[in-house]
């Protein structure tokens, strides 16, 4: 089996779980993004709530986040960091009250920090999944 078939088989494989059914975090969710000039990835974190419908909705008016598209809404913290590690840290570790409650959410999270800090280093297109 050469390399190719294994990334492809991997990317597959995520792809696949990409679309998956998930719970939303009631704690918030975070866009994620590099600045290349200063060489930081940043996480803005944003609060929501989570409907009867299990769809999140801006707790101030009420309408729902849609997944794609721009949404103009005021995040109530940016994080930011030269790793994935450091990012985790402040986030996880130095925040209090965690802005992530479900475990999955923080998995998530992790994974997107590094795949973050990889596009950083190697100067690849960085899209959150």
């Amino acid at each position: 089996m050469t390399m190719d078939l294994i990334v492809e088989d991997l990317a597959a494989i995520d792809d696949q779980l990409s679309h998956r059914h998930i719970e939303l975090d009631p704690s918030g969710y975070f866009i994620i993004y590099l600045d290349r000039e200063v060489k930081l990835i940043y996480a803005k974190h944003f609060t929501n709530v989570i409907d009867e419908r299990g769809l999140a909705v801006d707790p101030e008016t009420g309408k729902v986040i849609p997944a794609k598209g721009k949404v103009e809404r005021t995040h109530t913290t940016v994080f930011s960091a030269r790793t994935a590690k450091e990012l985790c840290v402040k986030i996880f570790e130095e925040t209090q009250p965690c802005p992530v409650s479900f475990l999955d959410h923080a998995a998530y999270l992790g994974r997107e920090f590094v795949r973050a800090e990889v596009a950083l280093v190697t100067g690849q297109e960085y899209i959150q999944d």
